[in-house]
């Protein structure tokens, strides 16, 4: 083959293990300039190792390296940093944020690659005097987010964005880079909305109409097949599948993923919820939350219920149970079985028998450099005391390791937590099994009422079920009221017995999880309860 011939990106034969669990074998693959290729698998399959090892991170080479060829253009490199693949017009952004949250978005985009402006002091004693040229660093940034395509403002410090915000501020930053070839998006999809996902698309599609290549890496296999030409499907490490997109459906691509046909339906039941029994009351909720503002919610939430909540993007949905618990500064009245509940601190919920499974696993759900063992049972060991041993009536507590041990264990049979053992860091596990984790944090506390917030966010197809299910037995079993919140409207109505949807900030309509989806659609593009048959407003129970 010709070196003009050659493609983009070739990866030969490649191998991995850690500690001796092989997590990848025998992996080829090649990328051409322009070309989108989508990349699936379970959670554990290999996928984000494979592009670590493709962008040198230096967890490769600290667990001994790899085997195999990387070449790009024909010729075989050997990355031993990431600035090594940058230098190679390679960009990644991986699954979890690496922003200066105390920092714009205008300057994380432009961060280490600051324009600087001459003045006069630097003539006098060099360029270490140079100050930073803030006007061409906001151009940069503002050419960048217009590549994307989003309505992301760049003056807005990363501390004070919403999840969705802070994704796409990672991919301007690798946009606004003029040398990048190939572009790895690990996942980045999984904290988007569905009308922010399909702004990503649009873009993806720019990027390759100008030659940049795109490794899309998504658990959501409509988008693999709406925008991906080339499909590679990984299970155990291996590739299994190397065909055309346009020759696959996102059923027989689930079935490839996990060796068994996969579906997310769930049947309905008839809740039997008492109207008079109300467990959650909401009162003109308020809640300043950037990019998700709840200006007047109220909404009351049957014992025994798992209640949904959706609604569009930037809507104010994940504004309700961050405001509810504390998280971002709320006002207006919330009251549980009977007592009000003082707002903005989130001891108060705990106390009164709440929790709540945050969309934002690392930021807030996670301790990630603790073991297994310490995050699914530290909240309720610091706020409950289990999981305690007690001597001198109490003066003196010891952790119980025989029962932390077993709770932990029971959960990661549960749901089915890939780790090598409970005592493994949970900044070691893919962002699914973290996922995971976070659920499991909340059934240890076991909650009278549990929120949970986007609970199938990053993770694969094949675990959604199972979460789902979890779910749902724990709310059965349990007894435990659920408020659940996603982006995903078949998710809700696969478990959900309400849905309630939220519009500008304020609950536009209550329906049946049975309902059909176009009723939905009407409350979300702003439709009043009254203009849509079945339909009850927040208070109506």
């Amino acid at each position: 083959m010709k070196q003009s011939d050659a493609p983009l990106l070739e990866m030969k034969n490649i191998s991995k293990d850690f500690f001796g669990n092989q997590v990848l074998t025998d992996v080829n693959f090649s990328l051409r300039p322009g070309e989108i290729l989508g990349l699936v698998g379970e959670n554990g399959a290999g996928k984000s190792t494979l592009m670590k090892i493709l962008f040198g991170m230096d967890v490769i080479h600290e667990t001994g390296g790899y085997g195999g060829q990387v070449l790009i253009d024909g010729k075989e490199v050997h990355f031993l940093t990431p600035f090594d693949a940058l230098a190679m017009g390679i960009g990644m952004v991986h699954q979890e944020f690496s922003l200066l949250p105390d920092f714009t978005a205008a300057e994380n985009i432009v961060l280490n690659r600051e324009p600087l402006r001459r003045n006069v002091l630097s003539e006098v004693f060099g360029e270490r005097m140079d100050t930073l040229d803030r006007k061409t660093m906001h151009e940069q940034a503002i050419a960048a987010i217009q590549r994307l395509g989003v309505a992301l403002d760049p003056d807005m410090p990363v501390s004070e964005m919403p999840v969705g915000h802070k994704q796409f501020t990672e991919i301007a930053r690798e946009l606004s880079k003029s040398s990048i070839r190939l572009l790895v998006l690990d996942e980045p999809t999984a904290v988007l909305t569905e009308q922010e996902a399909d702004s990503l698309l649009q873009a993806m599609r720019r990027l390759s109409s100008a030659g940049i290549a795109v490794i899309f890496i998504s658990h959501r296999l409509q988008e693999i097949v709406d925008v991906c030409d080339t499909l590679l499907v990984m299970r155990d490490g291996k590739i299994i599948k190397d065909v055309s997109a346009k020759e696959a459906d996102t059923r027989q691509i689930a079935k490839w993923m996990v060796g068994r046909d996969v579906s997310l339906e769930s049947s309905h039941r008839q809740f039997a919820g008492d109207d008079d029994d109300i467990v959650l009351s909401m009162k003109n909720l308020w809640v300043d939350m950037p990019g998700e503002t709840v200006r007047d919610v109220s909404l009351d939430v049957r014992r025994g219920e798992i209640l949904g909540i959706g609604g569009l993007a930037g809507q104010g949905k994940l504004g309700i149970p961050n405001g509810a618990m504390g998280l971002f500064p709320a006002g207006g009245r919330v009251v549980f079985e009977g007592k009000e509940i003082a707002l903005n601190n989130p001891r108060n919920f705990l106390d009164s028998g709440m929790a709540f499974v945050s969309e934002d696993r690392r930021g807030v759900g996670l301790l990630l450099d603790e073991s297994l063992e310490w995050n699914i049972t530290f909240t309720a060991m610091q706020v409950q005391d289990k999981f305690l041993r007690k001597f001198l009536g109490g003066l003196l507590k010891w952790r119980d390791q025989n029962s932390i041990e077993a709770v932990t264990d029971k959960y990661v049979r549960q749901l089915e937590i890939r780790c090598t053992g409970t005592k493994q860091r949970a900044k070691e596990l893919s962002g699914g099994n973290q996922q995971k984790v976070c659920l499991a944090k909340a059934f240890a506390v076991e909650p009278k009422l549990l929120f949970v917030s986007e609970p199938t966010r990053g993770i694969d197809i094949g675990a959604k079920g199972l979460v789902l299910q979890a779910l749902r037995e724990y709310n059965e079993q349990a007894g435990t009221t659920i408020v659940m919140v996603s982006s995903e409207l078949e998710e809700l109505r696969s478990i959900c017995d309400r849905i309630a949807i939220v519009s500008d900030g304020r609950i536009s309509g209550i329906l049946p999880a049975r309902s059909d989806s176009a009723e939905f659609g009407l409350l979300m593009l702003g439709a009043s309860g009254e203009q849509v048959p079945n339909a009850q407003s927040g208070a109506d129970v």
